[in-house]
């Protein structure tokens, strides 16, 4: 049909009433997009890799009130490009370096589309029994990739799910670890719970922790050092236990690191697990950006003593070209999220649930709607197979093992922390600015020249603080970037720092 039909005292006044799954206009206007995106990756390296818009500029240039007629999708796209583009901070440029890799493909895009197109609301077996089952398969696949023990695989009596983000990971297990401790110990005993980390560990364990009812005091951010690599030293995690038993407190939960947000630094798994079991501490690791590179077996080392953690999460959409969202997370006892999360309300009933020989996925998530995602990471892994998926991560870290002697070979600056994977945490030593420069100062100017590196817009990258030293992170891991790219963005580092010294 070429319109809605409404009755006669509900219709508007407009020749322009439209049906909202016209084909033939989706099939003409899916075409426009596709080459719209594609012309905006051939142009990506035009545009100023950090957006330099002041704040509220969009809503100067966008009316007040949406349209009363519909528009045409040229006429929305030509405003993409005037306005939306120059407010976009540009995440898959080549010359996007800064925060994390946000990795991309063909597969992804297309994998979305059918994700959109199919729009499924999968929260169980029944709703839609691929999407749950495609889901099981691709887990287990994945997991098989890293290696990881048959505890975690459906296969194996364990079980992945797919979440939107590492902090939906993170809160769930935190949720699942707290109500298995007080249904032992009592439920008035929450306060007494404790939660472990380092202090390299992504803030997401912390608001975790607060949504999770543990008390703000008992959540330990244990220092780490230069002498451990910054990772989270068994000592340091034994003394903290002990002097909370001594306290009254209750261990009840630890996160380890598989590649730090800010440094990459990359936590002990075994002798940190021995440590946790002793006391019944439940082990999540954290495995958000370098997981990925697990999948390779130079990296597969990184996850030794995984068999002994009680859970553990990656971002696909990070490292494994996989487009946000899609973060792994497998557990060896799927029961203690399930307890923890499930409800059964009427409305949902159904005889695949009630025979309990099918997974619903709603009772692994926070939320109880969910995007049908496995069939995206199926795409991804089926398009590319495992090997050219190692092979692209190798090339990203060859080339970070370059910028990273280039680094080197400028006695101005240093490499400050052991490079693990893809990413150079580096600086300007105080003795480059001059005899006498403190810390302090070293410091600010350090962030100057970031700043000013950013503002070229050739390039952007982050930064992070590794105790009271400022560090600049050249993060490598998108889709488009290739060596000649890091040596421009070294080039540019460079440039600046002669600018900076000039000054």
């Amino acid at each position: 049909m070429d319109s809605l039909k409404f009755s006669p005292e509900l219709q508007e006044n407009s020749p322009n009433t439209i049906n909202p799954l016209n084909l033939e206009e989706f099939r003409r206007q899916g075409h426009i997009m596709i080459d719209f995106i594609a012309d905006y990756y051939q142009d990506i390296e035009k545009y100023p890799v950090l957006s330099n818009v002041e704040p509220g500029y969009l809503r100067k240039c966008l009316p007040d009130s949406a349209p009363h007629c519909p528009e045409q999708i040229e006429t929305i796209l030509q405003d993409v490009q005037k306005h939306i583009i120059p407010g976009i901070t540009h995440w898959q440029s080549p010359n996007h370096f800064a925060y994390l890799p946000a990795g991309i493909s063909t597969a992804g895009f297309l994998g979305e589309m059918l994700i959109s197109g199919f729009n499924i609301v999968g929260f169980s077996w029944v709703a839609s029994p691929a999407a749950t089952e495609l889901e099981s398969i691709v887990m287990d696949w994945l997991g098989q990739m890293l290696k990881l023990p048959s505890s975690f695989l459906f296969s194996g009596n364990g079980g992945g799910v797919i979440q939107a983000t590492t902090c939906e990971a993170i809160l769930c297990t935190i949720v699942a670890a707290r109500d298995q401790m007080l249904s032992k110990i009592g439920r008035e005993k929450i306060g007494k719970l404790v939660v472990y980390a380092s202090d390299q560990t992504h803030s997401s364990l912390e608001k975790a922790t607060k949504i999770a009812g543990i008390h703000p005091e008992n959540f330990r951010s244990i220092k780490t050092t230069e002498s451990t690599s910054f990772a989270l030293s068994p000592e340091a995690l034994k003394m903290a236990i002990s002097k909370d038993i001594e306290d009254g407190l209750i261990p009840l939960f630890l996160c380890a690191t598989i590649g730090t947000t800010g440094i990459n630094a990359v936590d002990p798994l075994g002798p940190l697990c021995n440590i946790a079991k002793e006391h019944g501490i439940w082990v999540h690791v954290d495995a958000a950006q370098a997981g990925s590179a697990c999948i390779c077996p130079e990296f597969r080392h990184f996850l030794n003593g995984i068999e002994c953690v009680d859970s553990f999460s990656l971002n696909a959409h990070k490292w494994l070209f996989t487009n946000l969202d899609c973060c792994c997370l497998w557990l060896i006892n799927p029961s203690a999220l399930t307890k923890s999360l499930t409800t059964s309300p009427e409305y949902l009933s159904n005889k695949a649930s009630e025979s309990k020989k099918v997974v619903d996925y709603k009772d692994w998530q926070i939320s109880l709607s969910r995007r049908f995602r496995a069939i995206k990471l199926w795409l991804v892994l089926r398009s590319y197979g495992v090997a050219n998926l190692r092979n692209f991560q190798r090339s990203h870290v060859t080339m970070a093992k370059s910028f990273e002697a280039l680094v080197r070979g400028d006695k101005r600056f240093e490499v400050v922390v052991p490079r693990n994977f893809a990413m150079v945490c580096f600086r300007m030593v105080p003795s480059a600015f001059g005899a006498g420069v403190e810390l302090d100062s070293a410091n600010k100017l350090n962030q100057k020249l970031m700043e000013l590196v950013n503002a070229s817009g050739k390039v952007y990258m982050t930064h992070s603080m590794i105790g009271e030293i400022f560090v600049i992170r050249c993060a490598i891991g998108v889709t488009l970037t290739e060596e000649k790219h890091a040596i421009r963005a070294w080039k540019v580092v460079q440039e600046t720092a002669n600018t900076i010294l000039q000054m």
